[in-house]
């Protein structure tokens, strides 16, 4: 009897209140139990923002649990081991991240931040584009055959994701 392993994924944005989190519940959703996603940020706003909890509540995903919450925990003793890191905004590319345990394999897929937009219709399209633009990377990777890959060829595809223009 073969156990299909669980890859642990964590998506990082400065404040993880908005593209962190939809990638999470993406990750989660799609992922079918082979993911368990977690997010974080350096600079955690403290809350999700409400445009996320909007779009996710519309297109019928939980938002229990969900909660803008500090890297620190995931670098911490006692954290889940971490197999994937993606980065969703540029702030959080560039910042100085902690030490992971366990090296995990790093991308950067910048999303346009939808949170800080205006006008409410305009928002609520950034929301929304942001989601879709998140979700088809998401199904992109978990169509590579992961535990096929050396870990330079796996990282190489991840960054070919990132770039993806949607």
């Amino acid at each position: 009897m073969t156990t299909e392993k669980q890859y642990n994924v964590l998506v990082l944005c400065t404040g993880n209140s908005a593209r962190s989190i939809l990638g999470e519940v993406l990750f989660n959703s799609l992922g079918k139990g082979k993911f368990k996603a977690y997010s974080a940020g350096r600079k955690p706003a403290g809350r999700v923002n409400p445009g996320a909890i909007e779009l996710l509540q519309e297109r019928g995903f939980s938002i229990e649990g969900l909660r803008s919450k500090s890297w620190d925990e995931f670098a911490a003793p006692g954290a889940p081991d971490i197999d994937f890191i993606f980065t969703v905004c540029d702030n959080a590319a560039g910042e100085s991240c902690p030490i992971w345990p366990g090296h995990p394999a790093t991308a950067h897929w910048g999303i346009p931040d939808p949170a800080h937009i205006e006008d409410m219709e305009a928002r609520r399209t950034a929301f929304k584009r942001a989601f879709e633009q998140l979700s088809r990377r998401i199904q992109l990777f978990m169509a590579l055959p992961i535990d096929k890959l050396d870990k330079m060829t796996l990282k190489e595809k991840m960054a070919e994701i990132g770039r993806i223009q949607d």
